[in-house]
């Protein structure tokens, strides 16, 4: 048995789902049905931690009062604790991926605090939970992003084609991460980290079980596609006043769609904590192979 067996919960609603689902027609219509639900609910399943974050970033955003003693980033950054112990406590999450996510945490509370004493952006609101400029909150988000990378692993099965050697994946998203602070003093080299980032993984193809089927698709595009998704859930946290960039201190806007570079090389960096959890594998030869497909046709 591997390191990706579900948690208990997910055996229950798995196997209450497959109870539901053998019920339906065996049509192809209603195969294809099957499994574009199956993917939504699971990476609805897989965004849990994050999503948690959002709405409660959305919800004090509207409704929470100014005239009380708790200040609304301090009652964000208890919300998140709260979120967080309760992944693990409903086995949500399992103690071998809080490590990899308490990494994150880490890693990602180091670029905040860099980032905002140089303006990047900026945390307003008062508040004692917090670390220099930086509410506590803000490691929290980072570590939503490591949950969903972690559980998107186990949920769809991960598996890889040609995946490069963790050390050229460690070295690179070592580089990447040191050059989201060097760049503001010496040159910026992410459109050549960016290129890295083609050579190394190009070749790599991402294999995923929905439910009956096993698909796949380039990595680089699997980047892409989350990064895409961070950039929209940014927005949402921006316009929840989470954090600002300088552009939208006068009025909210759209966060620039030239940070979906940031976010595509913070994908490498995620993927290489991940890895130490659950190291890549390559796909089953296991009689599923012939009914393989490919998501980018």
């Amino acid at each position: 048995m591997n390191g990706r067996t579900t948690t208990p919960l997910e055996q229950r609603i798995d196997a209450a789902a497959h109870r539901v689902i053998a019920r339906f027609p065996q049509s192809t219509g209603a195969k294809v049905g099957v499994e574009l639900s199956v993917f939504v609910l699971k990476q609805a399943w897989a965004c849990v931690f994050g999503a948690a974050m959002l709405a409660v970033l959305f919800a004090t955003r509207l409704w929470y009062p100014e005239d009380v003693v708790l200040a609304r980033n301090d009652a964000v950054t208890l919300a998140a604790v709260a979120i967080q112990v309760l992944m693990v406590t409903c086995r949500l999450e399992t103690l071998r991926e809080l490590r990899v996510i308490v990494l994150f945490h880490l890693v990602g509370t180091g670029m905040e605090l860099f980032k905002t004493s140089v303006g990047s952006w900026i945390y307003q609101g008062e508040g004692f939970l917090h670390l220099g400029n930086v509410p506590l909150y803000s490691g929290f988000m980072y570590a939503a992003v490591g949950s969903y990378m972690v559980r998107v692993f186990r949920l769809f099965d991960l598996r890889f084609d040609r995946y490069p050697r963790r050390w050229i994946t460690a070295v690179l998203a070592a580089a990447i991460y040191l050059n989201f602070f060097t760049h503001h003093y010496i040159w910026d080299l992410r459109w050549l980290l960016l290129a890295a980032v083609v050579v190394v993984f190009g070749r790599c193809w991402m294999h995923f079980r929905v439910f009956r089927l096993r698909l796949r698709m380039p990595l680089v595009v699997a980047f892409l596609l989350v990064a895409v998704f961070i950039w929209l859930a940014e927005n949402i946290a921006t316009w929840s006043n989470a954090w600002a960039y300088p552009d939208q201190l006068e009025g909210w806007q759209l966060v620039s769609v030239a940070k979906l570079g940031s976010w595509l090389l913070l994908m490498i960096i995620s993927v290489v904590l991940v890895t130490w959890v659950y190291p890549p594998e390559e796909p089953e030869s296991d009689g599923v192979d012939p009914a393989l497909r490919t998501v980018t046709g």
